[in-house]
């Protein structure tokens, strides 16, 4: 076995554990042929197939059933030639193995029946292993990394950041204002510290977990922390917990993603809480941020998920800015700044993959040239 990669540092050498899929190297800030994408919600409701499995199955069988999960994990590799798979499932489904009742309400998103209110129902929270809580989606990702073993092709895993967790544990469902959670975290000092680190206890064993079943690399979405605070509450009352949750994951031998939206006008501090590659949303250019983050360390996004739904002209046009922005250098992955929508032109997203991979690879043999004749 390697050594655990270093966290924001140059890349180092990897001698015989060097990896060969261009996703994974562009994780270690490592050269590529071209330049890897895959998409967050890459398996979804754009996607007839997994239409037809949404129609007969709920949201928390087709996340626990390991050979549905696993199958929709595969459907845009079959169709798509993206450099990653990640795996099909959610991010809140590890909060029912915590002690909450989780629901998925037609037409009103996941919801908390027990939502947390008060300290003492911190302290009745457990944290339980993760193959008796998640022992589908531990499955699903063993299923798909034997059956992409051959092509190559890594699989991602993934968990929602401590204050993403926390946030639908207190508000009990998606929310405007965050106006419950960001009360807690005032008003109830102690028990929001005892609720981030049982957070950040189960996500630890968790993501291990999944790196354990196959996982090439790990996500950490933080989808709510940018929504809900601004930098000062940013500082306080989630970046000790995301430091201590990177910093663990820092002695597993995968790459790790720190990837979160609307945090731009502190994207340096979310970086330094740590993982090998910073995910960013579209709100700001992808070279101000990767500047603002530092070159040592990889970079992945920024396509404005909405310029999917335009014509291919216009999509064509954001794509080039995205990547005459990174400028060929080692460490880019091509994503959306957030999740594919439903209803994007399955087209659009064929046509995207394809033409990174074209246009790349021209940059790359244009730059093996030049690097002949200097």
């Amino acid at each position: 076995m390697t050594k655990p990669i270093a966290r924001a540092s140059a890349t180092r050498p990897l001698g015989d554990s060097e990896p060969v899929s261009a996703f994974v190297r562009a994780c270690r800030r490592m050269t590529t042929d071209r330049t890897p994408v895959w998409l967050m919600r890459q398996a979804g409701r754009y996607m007839t197939e997994y239409r037809n499995l949404r129609a007969k199955h709920s949201m928390l069988d087709l996340v626990r059933t390991a050979e549905l999960a696993a199958e929709i994990t595969l459907q845009p590799v079959a169709a798509f030639d993206v450099d990653a798979a990640i795996i099909f499932s959610d991010l809140l489904p590890p909060l029912v193995g915590m002690g909450l009742k989780l629901e998925y309400v037609s037409g009103d998103g996941p919801v908390i029946h027990n939502p947390i209110e008060r300290p003492e129902d911190v302290a009745r929270l457990t944290v339980t292993s993760p193959h008796e809580t998640m022992g589908g989606t531990l499955r699903a990702i063993e299923l798909v990394a034997a059956e992409l073993q051959s092509k190559k092709v890594p699989v991602i895993g993934f968990a929602g950041a401590p204050f993403t967790l926390a946030s639908y544990a207190i508000e009990g469902r998606g929310s405007r204002n965050y106006a419950k959670v960001k009360s807690f975290m005032r008003c109830e000092p102690g028990a929001w510290s005892g609720l981030m680190n049982r957070l950040v206890d189960m996500l630890v064993d968790y993501l291990r977990a999944q790196a354990e079943s196959g996982a090439s690399a790990l996500q950490v979405f933080d989808s709510w922390a940018g929504q809900a605070l601004g930098a000062q509450d940013y500082e306080r009352f989630v970046a000790p917990y995301n430091q201590r949750l990177f910093s663990a994951l820092g002695t597993i031998d995968v790459p790790v993603i720190n990837f979160s939206t609307g945090t731009a006008a502190y994207i340096d501090r979310v970086a330094e809480c740590g993982g090998d590659v910073v995910g960013v949303d579209w709100r700001m250019p992808i070279d101000t941020l990767w500047e603002r983050i530092g070159h040592a360390r990889a970079i992945q996004g920024n396509l404005d998920p909405v310029a999917l739904l335009a014509s291919w002209p216009v999509l064509a046009r954001e794509i080039d800015d995205v990547l005459a922005r990174c400028a060929g250098r080692p460490g880019h992955i091509f994503n959306v700044g957030h999740g594919v929508l439903p209803g994007t032109p399955v087209g659009n997203v064929r046509r995207l993959v394809d033409y990174v991979h074209e246009r790349t690879s021209e940059i790359t043999k244009d730059q093996k040239k030049d690097d002949r004749c200097a």
